[in-house]
């Protein structure tokens, strides 16, 4: 039986696409009585996609799902800062936005709906490891790294392919209520709910660096995070002026010296929460972050989350 027209779900698969990403909406949404939701796996053209990850998909159905569907899901694909999609898609995605669809992009599926210009002056995220691509090929985004999913209404994007799942719990809250929502969960052994403002915990809250003109004053610093650094300390150790270290350092992290040192006391304090069952005054100690209050204070500003909240994301499947 045909399910209402209000929750038709496309999900356009294009080349390079990702299975995880492929497939999580394609399963959250699947027709069954409890969910009122029609779903139709597409391309630029029936037939044949070439996947990533030595995957490929068979579509039943072109880009005229698009102009059918009341939500346009497109999963992730390899090398997204490489080509824009083929021009016939991007203009099928902005006639689908133009008639009340909703875009929600998954992980680096976020570069197809950018290429649309629909993101432009809007928040979004795409996977950590290509945030700053995303920015560098499209300025006018606002892309905010640190987030699992942001909704700006008719466009929505997530990041890496776990935080797909919480995206589609959310357009389901919105949907058909929190209790459908937690049902779809359950089903999928899920958290059921996830903020999209919660960080993605990348490896590291630190930048790459990208000179190595004070590499070796970083790591007698990182030995060091327990301890009273300042600015002159740090300038002492690299032989040169507080001025002309700030300058540089700048230059070589993309981070003022001591911005630097507080992420590097993050990164320690989240290596504490993982693997010790210290307390979070202690571990605030530790770190040279002196109080609880100022490790949370600086956590949440950094992470968008509590040591708390950190600590059980890490040990709840123990």
């Amino acid at each position: 039986m045909p399910v209402p027209s209000a929750h038709r779900v496309a999900v356009l698969v294009l080349e390079g696409a990702k299975p995880l990403d492929v497939g999580i909406p394609a399963q959250v949404f699947t027709t069954r009585a409890s969910m009122p939701y029609e779903v139709r796996v597409c391309g630029a053209g029936p037939g044949l996609v070439t996947g990533g990850d030595g995957l490929s998909y068979y579509v039943a159905h072109g880009l005229d799902a698009l102009a059918w569907a009341d939500i346009v899901f497109v999963p992730g694909y390899r090398f997204p800062g490489r080509d824009d999609p083929p021009g016939a898609v991007v203009d099928a995605l902005i006639a689908a936005h133009g008639r009340g669809a909703r875009l929600a992009a998954i992980s680096t599926g976020a570069f197809a709906l950018a290429a649309t210009g629909l993101l432009d002056g809007k928040r979004a995220t795409t996977h950590w490891h290509y945030a700053r691509a995303l920015a560098a090929k499209h300025p006018r985004v606002q892309v905010d790294e640190n987030v699992l999913f942001v909704d700006e209404g008719s466009v929505l994007t997530s990041a890496g392919a776990a935080s797909g799942i919480d995206l589609c719990l959310h357009i389901l809250r919105g949907d058909l209520g929190v209790a459908a929502s937690n049902h779809a969960a359950r089903r999928l052994v899920a958290a059921p709910y996830r903020s999209g403002g919660q960080a993605q915990y990348v490896p590291r809250s630190l930048p790459e660096p990208l000179g190595e003109r004070f590499a070796a004053t970083r790591e007698w610093a990182l030995h060091r995070l327990g301890e009273h650094l300042t600015l002159e300390l740090l300038a002492r150790h690299a032989a040169v002026s507080p001025r002309t270290f700030s300058r540089r350092f700048v230059e070589d992290t993309g981070y003022t010296p001591m911005e630097w040192v507080m992420r590097a006391r993050i990164d320690l304090a989240r290596e504490l929460l993982e693997r010790s069952e210290r307390h979070v005054e202690q571990i605030a100690a530790d770190v040279g972050l002196g109080t609880g209050a100022n490790l949370r204070s600086h956590f949440h500003r950094v992470l968008g989350t509590t040591p708390s909240e950190y600590r059980r994301t890490f040990t709840q499947g123990e």
